[in-house]
């Protein structure tokens, strides 16, 4: 006898208007957007001037074992985030990505996002570990990863150039409970 399927229905519409969904060809140019923020470019390896072309591109080449997400807030792309699924004897292993409009952070929705993204990868994935980089110099973000389980696993250094010098940054890595 087969079970039932569980529902695990999309994210709802909260007060706010904000959706998380699965990232689309067409979200190219509200991802590229998003990535030319000043402050969210500063927590990335981004580089300033992306071309919407170059994002959606990167898009269109979608592995079926990664996850896209953008986060929508009446109907605009405020967020993305997903991970990417590594390979061969590491194929238990999701490489974390995220980031937030400069105007929308510190309100909850990265936790929203991050809590979707961790929750498709233990539940839908069967991903063992999530990895992630993080510069020394983001407190937000190392915060919130530290409260889902991500844990401190050695530091880079000079690990980009970013905005003239060079900046280190953090391995964190969570294991799935």
């Amino acid at each position: 006898m087969n079970a039932q399927p569980s529902q695990h229905p999309p994210s709802p519409i909260d007060a706010d208007g904000i959706v998380i969904r699965a990232a689309r060809p067409s979200d190219y140019e509200g991802i590229a957007a998003l990535g030319s923020l000043p402050r969210l470019r500063w927590g990335t390896l981004r580089l300033p001037y992306q071309s919407p072309e170059t994002t959606k591109k990167w898009l269109e080449g979608h592995a079926p074992g990664n996850l896209n997400l953008v986060v929508e807030a009446d109907g605009v792309i405020i967020g993305s985030g997903g991970f990417e699924r590594h390979q061969g004897r590491r194929n238990h292993v999701g490489y974390l990505g995220m980031g937030l409009h400069d105007a929308y952070q510190g309100r909850g929705i990265g936790t929203r996002l991050l809590r979707e993204i961790l929750d498709t990868a233990d539940n839908w994935f069967n991903l063992r570990r999530m990895e992630l980089t993080v510069y020394v110099d983001n407190a937000p973000a190392i915060a919130l990863y530290k409260r889902h389980g991500f844990e401190l696993e050695g530091t880079h250094r000079d690990y980009a150039f970013r905005d003239g010098s060079f900046v280190d940054a953090h391995a964190m890595a969570r294991i799935k409970p």
